[in-house]
């Protein structure tokens, strides 16, 4: 489920980060379902069950997941609500563009250029 570069420039506890919130905007991951456990990550992946644990209270403090003492960590709610405003704001961006005169193949040149990986 997990790729890691562990000859990167980024930390391996953000890319854990990385590939949870891409998997929470991908809905491959549900609001309340259960993460794997710190133990169970960190013996998969090959690395220290604290690198697992830093990548999860940093998600935790972001609002993406929740921690339930000796239940595990869940994806939070919260983060699809996150998901929902940031699509409101861009419609009102939208709208107000088209307002401004801003032509539809503009904004989809923008969108497509925000996009390229």
């Amino acid at each position: 489920m997990f790729l890691l570069n562990l000859h990167g420039k980024e930390p391996i506890n953000e890319q854990i980060q990385s590939q949870i919130i891409q998997f929470i905007n991908l809905n491959v991951l549900k609001p309340n379902e259960k993460l794997p456990s710190v133990r169970e990550l960190a013996n998969e992946l090959g690395i220290n069950p604290n690198t697992v644990m830093k990548a999860y209270q940093n998600l935790e403090n972001e609002g993406y997941i929740y921690m339930l003492s000796k239940k595990g960590a869940f994806v939070s709610e919260k983060s699809y609500d996150n998901q929902n405003e940031i699509l409101n704001e861009l419609k009102t961006v939208f709208m107000k563009a088209k307002d401004m005169g801003v032509k539809y193949d503009e904004i989809v040149d923008t969108v497509n250029e925000v996009f390229k990986c």
